[in-house]
């Protein structure tokens, strides 16, 4: 999404926006979807921003709370940083974010979304990962993704015993995701309630487990597994 930029540049984009956004205003578009907005964002986007509604924890892109924290506070309408943010996803500044990464209606549904949650928290209190998620009598690991579609799985860590150890994370999401073990293989990538599996013969020590989907991993969709 929004490329980096400094916080100069990004005011004079929001106000070369509203009038972008005054034409795009016009005409028979649909309203925007925020639900499916904040889906699109996550997927695609939350890998690189941070925004805290969405619990998403980026690396590569600007936080999107911040960067338009003081134009919030100084009035500037969601609606004119709406326009602004579908001009970026247009046609992005710099080379990390590709041009069009959504189209049409979903850059809308995503512009809206984004410009409607900038500054508040994410619904339900967003807790995250917690706990040990520990292997069966088989030696089967299950760490489910979030649920919600955030970039999380549902344990920061796990354990196991030495020899052939399986972890099976279930994607209830749309959100693309899969299970991998650093530097010992990668299950598939699955979404829509499907499961990822991946299977190492492990000696005792300890090993990370992330999903491998690109930027996944950077925004916290990671942990740690210790075998015995």
């Amino acid at each position: 999404m929004l490329s980096r930029s400094p916080r100069n540049s990004l005011v004079a984009a929001l106000l070369a926006g509203a009038t972008a956004l005054t034409a795009a205003g016009c005409g028979t578009e649909d309203p925007p979807d925020l639900a499916r907005g904040k889906e699109l964002f996550t997927q695609r986007c939350g890998a690189c921003h941070i925004l805290q509604n969405a619990n998403t924890k980026g690396v590569q892109g600007p936080n999107l709370d911040l960067a338009f924290k003081q134009s919030v506070a100084d009035g500037l309408g969601r609606s004119t940083i709406a326009g602004v943010v579908e001009n970026q996803i247009d046609l992005p500044m710099g080379n990390q974010m590709p041009a069009d990464i959504y189209e049409g209606q979903d850059a809308r549904d995503v512009s809206e979304y984004v410009a409607s949650a900038i500054g508040k928290p994410a619904e339900g209190g967003a807790a995250g990962p917690s706990g040990t998620a520990e292997a069966n009598a088989r030696n089967v690991v299950e760490i489910p993704a979030d649920p919600g579609g955030q970039l999380l799985f549902q344990a920061k860590s796990a354990t196991a015993k030495a020899g052939e150890v399986t972890l099976a994370s279930k994607n209830d999401s749309t959100v693309p995701h899969n299970i991998a073990i650093k530097g010992e293989g990668e299950g598939p990538v699955v979404q829509g309630g499907k499961t990822s599996e991946v299977s190492a013969d492990l000696k005792a020590g300890r090993y990370e487990f992330y999903c491998s989907v690109p930027g996944h991993e950077q925004a916290g969709m990671k942990g740690s597994l210790t075998v015995r």
